[in-house]
């Protein structure tokens, strides 16, 4: 029989340079293979962006895992559907503690669905808007996007 044991995970920080380093990860994602590693509000965003890239039931063993937006690409942009996409936006950003949802707008997009949204990342209390682009022949887009300070 196996045990398991599970030591609580406090929040440790390391000093680099002038800032420090909260969260930790890496991605390859349009980045090259010698610098893979991301770090706070960059590895913040990179997951939300995977999370808006996978489509409901992609993921293996998590079905109810990422974005149903994808599906309403091809819908008339009414009061329902706006409500829907509303609704999942919420809950993509609801999923990671390390956000909260500021501003969400709706629109539509030449070729699919233009999703404006202001998020905080909350241990740092900076806020960054973003423009989503859900297009149907490429896939999750990004436009630039604003980083601006949150008043306490």
């Amino acid at each position: 029989m196996a045990t398991v044991t599970y030591t609580s995970k406090s929040t440790t920080t390391k000093q680099t340079g002038s800032r420090s380093q909260i969260f930790k990860g890496f991605s390859t994602q349009g980045r090259t293979f010698q610098d893979p590693k991301l770090y706070d509000i960059e590895l913040v965003k990179q997951d939300l962006l995977n999370h808006f890239n996978i489509r409901k039931g992609e993921k293996l063993e998590n079905p109810s895992f990422g974005t149903g937006i994808w599906s309403y690409i091809f819908d008339p942009l009414d009061d329902q559907t706006r409500q829907a996409i509303t609704d999942d936006v919420q809950a993509v950003i609801d999923y990671d503690p390390r956000v909260q949802l500021d501003q969400l707008t709706v629109d539509e997009y030449e070729h699919g669905i233009q999703v404006s949204i202001s998020v905080i990342y909350i241990s740092y209390n900076i806020g960054e808007q973003m423009n989503l682009l859900f297009d149907q022949n490429e896939g999750l887009l990004t436009q630039g996007s604003n980083i601006y300070s949150v008043s306490s």
